[in-house]
This record gives C-alpha cells, structure tokens and sequence, in this order.
C-alpha cells in the first residue's frame, strides 16, 4: 500500500487516518500507536477545555515525533449557549428513571453551563499548533485556514455530501475526508438536515473524488483490508478507520463497548439523537429501545449530552450495556477484538496488498477481446 498523495500531504507512511473518537472515547496511546505505525493517529478533542487541549497536544508531542491530527466538532446554527438555557425540567423528568435506577444526581444547571467554547478551543489549538487539525459538522472558520497555513498546520474537514466536499475544498482545507452513512459515531452533515444526508461511503466516495481536486479519505464501513482496497479502486487517496480502531485494547472505549463492537449485536446499527441531541449511529440497545418514541423530542446537542452524561458514565463503569452508547459503523461486525493498533494497521496493509494483488492477477489471467488479439 502506497501513501500516495495523502502520504505527501501529512508525511505518511500508510494513507490510513484512525478515526478521532469523542467524548473520552480517544486515547493518547492509540493516537501514538497509529502515528508510529506510519498511520495519522487522531484526537477528537471537542469536549476539552483550552487548557487540556495545550495539554494534550503536548502529551502528544512528547511520546511521537510522527504528524498527528486533533479533532474538534464545528457549532451548528441553533444550538443553544450557555447564556441562553431553556427550561430543562421536562427532558430531566424523562430521564428521572434512568438516574434513579443508576443511584446518580441530574444535571445542575451549572453543570449544563459549564461547557468549552469553540473560539477558545480553536485558540488554544492553534496556539499548541499540531501537525494535523480536522474538523467535522461544519466549514472552518477563515480565521482557522489563515492562521493554519501561516503556522504549516494542515487542516482536514469532514463531508458527507459531494456539496460539502466542494464547500469545504471552497474554504481552504487540505484534504476532505468522505464520510458515508455507514460511519459509526456523530454524523456530520452541515449543508442539509442528516436525513438528507445519508449517502453510502461507497456511492459518495467516487463522486467527492470526481468533484474535488484536494486528497479525499474514504470513511465508514471500512474495518479491513477488502474496504481499503475498494475505497483506493474508488478513487480514494485513503481510508479514514474508526470503529476497527475502536475495538483495539489501546482505544478509550469502555470494555462493555469493546465486547459489544466483537458480539452479534454488532451486526445491527441504529441512528440515534438520545445519547447527545446529535445524530449518531450506535448498537440499540434496551435504552434506545425504551427511549425510541422521544428520539424528536429531546432537546439539541450539547444540551441533551449534558443530560445523558451521569447515565453513560454510570452504566460505563457498571458495566451496564443496555444503558450506554455504544457507537459503530455498518462494518463493526469486522471488528478484531482486543486487537492491538499496531497489529491492526499491519493487518489492514497486508490484507490490501492480497487483494490488489488478487484482482491484478485475474485480469492478467482473462482471455483478451477481439481488440487484444
């Protein structure tokens, strides 16, 4: 597996990008496992403050000399700040159940407040100027793509329409990643709402390649070497990998997680605002199950995250399955649990290359037409 045009733009050994998992679900030691592997290890950093942010891409930067990417999610129009919270009640009293029968407290108000600001975090980013900034659900802002070119840091964003391709290539990033319905996690879309939106990896892949003249990274439904190959045959200049690295022991899932993205339950994806008032693709689970009649009703990101998060932390640590989000893509079936990164990253090399070899290998071998002969 060649890196390509991706390979020269971030100086890459291999055109695989890891996918940045948010809300803690990241780790400092997959980031480095993929960036050492000759991957872009990724971050997604949307939750921290400035000041963890510096230092994490600090942290970053002591344990790899190899680029890495940190990930934050761009604000849609419509989501409220903090300064302009709604009344709450009924959305806690809905949930009032789920946080007695896990034993923790609702939300404070202060506790729905108390939330990072973008502006501040696009500062402290581009103060700690790492090698690789992406972003997903939005256009950087023009001070973003000045200040990133001026500091040489590259800058990814995330689309999920050929129109948002084209838009973002139209903003200055770098590279797009593409990114299909089959993706676990958040979906991205920007342009139109995400039922519009839901384009497969391998419908939408082609026709952002076809559309953009900057490197396209194929996401979603891409778990071993069979989908990296058809996502370069597509026209890819690489794969963008999430939910297999998501199961690797170095990734910040939690074990439940880990188990579930290996079991049979895998095979079945929902998408979901329960969990954070964002769209986002996961496992159903008893929760979701339970929850289903309210998906319209629960109020938007980050409002909704803030909710929920005593619930997932609960059930997390508990080990309770039926109560946390369990993000995957259409692909966690072709998870390899407990898998380490390095491990994976060979093996998705290696499966690529039998692949490629494979198809070359028919096409030299079939009988040639009247126009060969």
């Amino acid at each position: 597996m060649r890196p390509g045009r991706l390979g020269e733009l971030l100086s890459l050994e291999l055109p695989v990008v890891q996918g940045p998992f948010g809300g803690g679900l990241s780790s400092v030691e997959l980031t480095v496992a993929v960036s050492e592997g000759g991957g872009l290890g990724s971050y997604g950093a949307h939750h921290l403050a400035p000041d963890a942010i510096t230092a994490l891409v600090a942290r970053l930067r002591t344990a790899t000399d190899r680029p890495f990417a940190v990930n934050l999610w761009v604000p849609q129009d419509g989501e409220p700040r903090p300064d302009g919270l709604p009344d709450l009640t009924a959305h806690v009293e809905r949930l009032r159940p789920y946080y007695d029968e896990l034993g923790v407290a609702a939300p404070t108000a202060a506790d729905l407040a108390d939330r990072p600001d973008f502006d501040e975090q696009l500062d402290a980013l581009l103060a700690a100027a790492p090698p690789v900034i992406s972003l997903v659900m939005g256009l950087p802002p023009r001070r973003l793509v000045t200040e990133a070119r001026r500091r040489g840091i590259a800058l990814i964003g995330t689309a999920t329409t050929v129109a948002e391709a084209v838009a973002l290539e139209a903003s200055g990033v770098d590279a797009v990643v593409a990114s299909g319905s089959d993706a676990g996690g958040h979906r991205g879309a920007f342009l139109r709402p995400v039922r519009e939106s839901l384009v497969g990896t391998f419908s939408l892949v082609p026709q952002v390649a076809d559309a953009v003249t900057v490197p396209v990274v194929a996401a979603g439904g891409i778990a071993d070497g069979r989908g990296v190959a058809a996502a370069l045959a597509l026209g890819a200049d690489g794969v963008q990998i999430g939910t297999a690295f998501l199961a690797a022991r170095e990734s910040g899932a939690s074990p439940v997680h880990r188990r579930a993205l290996g079991g049979p339950e895998a095979r079945t994806t929902v998408l979901t605002r329960l969990f954070s008032g964002r769209t986002a693709r996961g496992i159903p689970n008893r929760f979701v199950r339970e929850m289903a009649a309210h998906e319209e009703l629960v109020p938007p990101y980050p409002l909704q995250n803030a909710l929920m998060l005593p619930i997932r932390r609960a059930a997390a640590e508990r080990g309770r399955a039926d109560r946390v989000n369990l993000w995957a893509g259409q692909a966690a079936g072709l998870s390899r649990p407990d898998v380490r990164a390095a491990d994976l990253l060979a093996a998705l090399v290696a499966e690529a290359d039998s692949v490629t070899a494979a198809v070359d290998g028919r096409r030299a071998s079939a009988p040639q037409g009247p126009q060969g002969q």
